[in-house]
């Protein structure tokens, strides 16, 4: 049997539904500030977060705005503020007006609050969880990896002060900030009024329910400034013996006095990635010496980076070549559920396996390899103490990444085109160094062309008076 469909020309799409208000954004990352019920002096409201960069991502994030007209915060669900001080509701713009009110159990009266998200463990509990989405400890990850940690949602109990006591009159928080322990930067806009949202109906029939009023906040990562990382990586590679650290004062360098924050990071042999910045001196040092390398004076400060990365090229052949790709962790505190992101430029369409992680081809995302931990090994360790009174170890993991010639003829490996030209840790740009190995060894010698030409004429003489 066979059907044919033909298009009818009478057909009319039906027009988009006309929108009251602004248009919903699209960002990075989106807030939405929605008012569930209002009252005479006192609305409860609900703020959804949703992460839509596949490299976004938020650990232990704190939330901060500010309120306009010196609101309070009443009770919470789903979040919890990190100062809880009602002295600044008794002897505030609040106290004033709400002079009979008990102010006991009030959550804050912080002009800026910060807000943070609440353990797993309290995710049942009935007066403060009980709410999708919530209590995740403050774990915001792309959608490739966890759709449901994409999003998080707190609910909150707003008191107004005049001359807003209008039911109607509802106006959300502005500046919102938000960051995490070593996550991009967000800049966000400012809020704008959209249509109410919908919800399900609460009560499990088939219709919506809409918000009272709804506002949304748009975030973007930016790009971090020079110094302004909070990671780093290093280059290395089989045919050169000295590796290429991360830059100075690469994650800034407050506080470093009696070095320089201008000085190139001196090369180091191998070893002296696996310990710490304040015991490598020697050996960079002894490796200079050796190396006959110029030894600045003062010396270079250190990148000061809880976390950084080493890229190192394994080998190179006819087919193929691969890379070797380790993760070192300097902070105390781990990184749960960890991912890298590698942009190779011209060797990504080459790219064939990664053996001890994860590895995913993001076609869409400038060539892109995601990198994440297997099952079980996705916890990236915090430094630890050596054995026998030894320098701290940091945490450590590594995998080895192949890729194939065959689909980029014409690939110069050792001249730049298998180093990344990208690298980011749990969505953080990481710095690069500014060189990458050479196979001379990393030095260039300068030639004098008149002593090469001296001394061969001086040769020539010397043999032909021997020879008469």
């Amino acid at each position: 049997m066979q059907v044919c469909c033909k298009k009818d020309p009478k057909f009319k799409p039906k027009p988009k539904k006309a929108v009251k208000y602004l248009p919903r954004q699209y960002g990075d990352l989106e807030f939405t500030y929605d008012v569930l019920h209002a009252y005479g002096n006192n609305y409860l409201a609900q703020v959804t977060m949703v992460n839509n960069h596949p490299l976004g991502r938020l650990d232990h994030w704190n939330l901060t705005w500010d309120w306009k007209n010196d609101e309070f915060i009443y009770s919470m669900r789903g979040a919890f503020v990190r100062k809880r001080d009602y002295a600044r509701c008794v002897y505030g713009p609040a106290g004033e007006y709400y002079q009979d009110f008990d102010f006991s159990n009030v959550v804050t009266c912080d002009k800026s609050p910060i807000i943070s998200d609440l353990p797993p463990a309290m995710k049942n509990d009935s007066k403060l969880g009980k709410l999708p989405y919530c209590c995740k400890n403050g774990t915001l990850l792309p959608t490739l990896m966890d759709e449901d940690k994409a999003r998080s949602i707190f609910q909150l109990q707003v008191y107004k002060l005049p001359p807003n006591l209008n039911r109607t009159a509802l106006e959300p928080p502005h500046k919102w900030r938000i960051d995490g322990v070593l996550n991009p930067q967000y800049k966000c806009s400012s809020p704008i009024r959209v249509d109410p949202t919908e919800f399900p109906d609460p009560s499990g029939l088939q219709g919506t329910s809409t918000a009272i009023a709804s506002w949304q906040i748009v975030c973007n990562i930016s790009r971090p400034k020079e110094k302004e990382s909070r990671c780093c990586v290093s280059f290395s590679a089989y045919y050169n013996e000295s590796v290429i650290p991360c830059n100075t004062c690469a994650c800034g360098c407050e506080g470093d006095t009696g070095c320089s924050q201008k000085a190139g990071a001196m090369l180091l042999p191998a070893e002296a990635l696996l310990i710490p910045f304040e015991n490598r001196t020697q050996k960079a040092i002894a490796w200079a010496k050796l190396k006959h390398l110029k030894v600045p004076n003062p010396r270079p400060c250190p990148d000061n980076c809880p976390v950084s990365i080493n890229w190192h090229l394994n080998t190179d052949y006819k087919t193929g070549w691969t890379a070797r790709i380790t993760l070192f962790n300097w902070d105390n505190a781990p990184f749960e559920d960890w991912f890298a992101a590698i942009q190779m430029g011209k060797a990504y369409p080459g790219y064939e396996n990664v053996y001890s992680f994860n590895g995913t081809k993001l076609d869409k995302l400038n060539k892109t390899i995601f990198l994440q931990g297997l099952l079980g090994l996705n916890y990236l360790m915090g430094e630890v103490n050596g054995t026998r009174g030894g320098p701290r170890v940091p945490g450590k993991q590594q995998s080895v990444i192949s890729f194939t010639k065959k689909q980029t003829p014409g690939i110069n490996v050792p001249g730049g085109d298998g180093f990344p030209k990208r690298v980011f840790f749990n969505g953080e740009e990481c710095a690069l160094p500014t060189t990458i190995p050479i196979k001379s060894g990393g030095h260039k010698y300068r030639i004098n062309l008149f002593t090469i030409v001296f001394t061969t004429i001086l040769t020539l003489i010397m043999m032909t008076g021997c020879i008469y």
